[in-house]
């Protein structure tokens, strides 16, 4: 497994000088948020920065990942919106192109993954009628991924339409596309209670291919610092280590950018003590 960062983590960093702060403090990989300052994909300069960026990336020796999680790119005024699960057409096609368009940086880059979520609906409808738009979204991405070899890591998020690893595996049933894999959160497991921990990496080690690691408190959303919340960390590692899992690990301390040298120098430490224990 390689031990990595997510960039969301570095908010007021020029994401070149991050991923070369993360390589020389020693992390292996890095999960790339893309946001205006970072790989914006609407960018007319995007292709010369994406050359930048992955010859940072080799000189390096970093893996990556492209995480599609920004809060307000598509809408200034509306975090996390438009979706794949809004009501107006035009809105989930805003959505999906985006999407597409992190394929093609995924593509430029090499990257392991690109990850993804549902989103949370903002009109009323009936479960079954935001399945069926987010299936839909869902395969036509999967499509597009395929033809450039890209895989597709979707992450269930609390508070979202798709939030639990039971939702997830019915949306998965629906989709059956071998584009189609899954990220993990750590944190999110321990906060909706959908533990043991180590039973989810287990049953669904076969579509692992993304992982967030962070501590969380049951019941709060909030991403912490290792030791700050109820996570043992011990065993969750040596299950990855268990099943064979072999790609990143990126820590996910966005509201961390603040102090983010400090945090991910202790994030690695943390996560390196444990590996070892």
């Amino acid at each position: 497994m390689l031990l990595g960062y997510n960039t969301n983590g570095f908010a007021h960093h020029r994401l070149e000088d991050a991923l070369v702060i993360l390589a020389d403090l020693g992390y292996q990989s890095v999960a790339i948020t893309l946001d205006y300052h970072a790989l914006n994909p609407f960018d007319c300069q995007l292709a010369g920065q994406l050359k930048n960026v992955k010859a940072i990336l080799e000189k390096n020796n970093l893996h990556c990942v492209v995480e599609t999680g920004a809060r307000f790119l598509l809408d200034p005024r509306s975090k996390h919106q438009p979706t794949m699960v809004s009501e107006q057409a035009d809105q989930r096609k805003i959505r999906l192109d985006f999407l597409c368009r992190a394929v093609d940086v995924a593509t430029a880059l090499g990257a392991d993954a690109v990850s993804f979520w549902s989103g949370t609906p903002t009109a009323p409808g009936a479960v079954g009628l935001h399945m069926d738009r987010l299936v839909k979204g869902c395969q036509e991405l999967c499509d597009y991924a395929g033809k450039h070899n890209v895989r597709l890591a979707f992450e269930a998020e609390p508070g979202m339409f798709i939030d639990t690893m039971d939702c997830f595996d019915e949306l998965e049933k629906q989709i059956a596309h071998p584009q189609f894999g899954l990220t993990i959160d750590i944190g999110h497991l321990h906060c909706q209670g959908e533990e043991p921990i180590t039973e989810q990496l287990r049953r669904h080690q076969g579509l692992l291919w993304n992982v967030h690691i962070e501590d969380m408190r049951r019941g709060i959303h909030d991403h912490l610092m290792f030791g700050e919340g109820e996570i043992d960390f011990e065993p969750v590692l040596a299950t990855l280590d268990e099943i064979g899992y072999s790609g990143g690990i990126h820590v996910e301390l966005s509201r961390h950018s603040h102090d983010a040298v400090n945090a991910a120098r202790q994030a690695l430490s943390f996560l390196q003590s444990n590996l070892g224990a």
